[in-house]
């Protein structure tokens, strides 16, 4: 392992600083920051070596971050980095700590922090839930359906029991930040300079994350990889978020991946790495299989569906019939976006969650109005709850009665003014409101967490799993 070591007062961070230690890491593997102590400042710092601590530790390219009241030798004696890096001003300076890094074999490397980006994507994303949130609907809603805020916490108690298996697509996403240059006189496209890539998981991966995160006591994630490094960094990255695998290995396909390159808050384009023909017989027998063993062990089973050949309808049936016949809580939601799904293929489910554009398709229906569609799609698929998700506008629930002659409606607008990145709404919203059915909570109630849910995901860059604790705070607030 590459030990980087950068030493100093960092009194006010700022973008320069930012750059630096972002040069840094990319120079090894581990980044230490020692901080200079107050005592051994020459100029009285304005902020607390505390804080000054907490603010360089709060980077996420910062491995480690202490404070010191050595030299900058003794530190290089210390940790015998072997890379110490200092800003481009320090190249004509005397610097004493270079004999100690000759001594064995170090290196010296001066950074001038010459890049651009903004400088918000390097600190490390917050736990809480930013400002944006709006809870006035909420209220609302929650006045209409007598949902008060000691249920829901008694949701999150129950929530602990539960075992859910989800069966979907593992989606590995990739957002690669750049600077925009300018457009190139070659072709009509923007050129960008790429400064950093994030990866996550995403698809069923991403909802198994959050499902567990939330609260679940175990939770299962059947899927199908290719034999490629996008399927190391899912096996790595599920066992990360403590969700058992059930992974299949098909060498017809890739581990799908999407990557993402932004500028300015902006995506400019998407590429996806992507097969979609169905999974063989052969295989379609062998998940089977695997999955008929859990079913004793689980109480709800989630299709997170991405229409990439992973769930054929012959398979779909099988599952269900052999869930229903347990009486396991059953929950789909299937994706049309580049790819084209049907959500009606999913029958008798306690909970759907499509787009409004995921109904238009399955049922071509591009001219009814939402209430006409939601009435549509219940009589084709018979659900015991159907959400349609509406990006920014919130979610249009609608629960129909045992005879499906009868309903209700009611519509709750998204609950953050301020999303980040969107891409996770749907994945955070199907999580939540699905463990909060099984746990006993009304279509009210569910649909009211999962939305919050929603809110608190969307405030941050990628498709991460929201804690619990998060959840919890975002619903006291909402009552407060």
């Amino acid at each position: 392992m590459r030990k980087v070591l950068v030493q100093g007062n960092f009194d006010v961070l700022h973008a320069g600083h930012i750059r630096l230690l972002k040069f840094a890491k990319e120079c090894g593997d581990k980044l230490i920051v020692a901080v200079n102590a107050d005592k051994s400042m020459v100029a009285r710092s304005r902020v607390s070596e505390e804080l000054r601590l907490e603010v360089v530790r709060s980077l996420e390219c910062v491995d480690e971050a202490h404070i010191t009241t050595s030299t900058p030798e003794e530190e290089v004696e210390r940790f015998k980095p072997q890379i110490v890096v200092k800003g481009k001003e320090f190249e004509s300076r005397s610097n004493p700590e270079l004999a100690v890094l000759n001594r064995y074999g170090g290196k010296l490397i001066f950074g001038s922090g010459e890049f651009e980006s903004n400088s918000d994507h390097f600190f490390r994303r917050s736990k809480k839930p930013v400002p944006g949130m709006d809870f006035t609907e909420a209220r609302g809603f929650a006045n209409r359906h007598s949902i008060v805020a000691d249920d829901l916490h008694d949701l999150f108690g129950a929530m602990k029991s539960l075992r859910v298996l989800v069966i979907g697509e593992v989606i590995v996403d990739e957002y690669v930040q750049g600077t925009a240059v300018g457009l190139s006189q070659e072709d009509p496209t923007i050129v960008i300079t790429p400064n950093r890539k994030d990866t996550f998981l995403g698809g069923a991966a991403i909802t198994a994350g959050h499902i567990k995160a939330l609260g679940a006591d175990h939770v299962i994630l059947a899927s199908v990889l290719g034999e490629d490094q996008t399927a190391d960094y899912a096996r790595s990255q599920i066992t990360d978020y403590k969700v058992e695998p059930l992974f299949f290995t098909d060498q017809s396909r890739p581990t799908p991946l999407k990557t993402r390159y932004r500028a300015s808050n902006k995506t400019l384009l998407r590429v996806n790495q992507v097969r979609q023909h169905k999974i063989s017989q052969e295989l379609q027998a062998q998940i089977y299989k695997s999955i008929e063993s859990q079913l004793n062990k689980i109480d709800l089973l989630v299709f997170s569906d991405f229409n990439y050949g992973l769930l054929p309808q012959p398979l779909v049936e099988k599952i269900a019939a052999a869930c229903q016949h347990r009486g396991i809580k059953l929950v789909a939601d299937s994706q049309t976006s580049s790819q084209v799904g049907d959500i009606a293929r999913y029958c008798n489910m306690d909970l759907l969650t499509p787009t409004e554009r995921e109904v238009r398709v399955s049922l071509n229906n591009p001219d009814d109005g939402l209430v006409i569609l939601a009435q549509k799609l219940t009589e084709v698929s018979q659900p015991k709850n159907l959400v349609i998700t509406l990006a920014e506008e919130g979610i249009l629930i609608h629960k129909p009665n045992h005879t499906f002659d009868d309903w209700e409606n009611d519509r709750l607008p998204a609950l953050n003014t301020n999303a980040v990145d969107p891409a996770g709404a749907g994945d955070c919203f199907l999580a939540a409101s699905s463990l909060a059915l099984v746990a006993g909570a009304n279509i009210w109630q569910a649909c009211y967490l999962g939305s919050l849910a929603a809110a608190c995901q969307v405030a941050s860059l990628g498709n991460t799993p929201l804690s619990c604790q998060v959840l919890e705070q975002a619903v006291k607030d909402s009552f407060s």
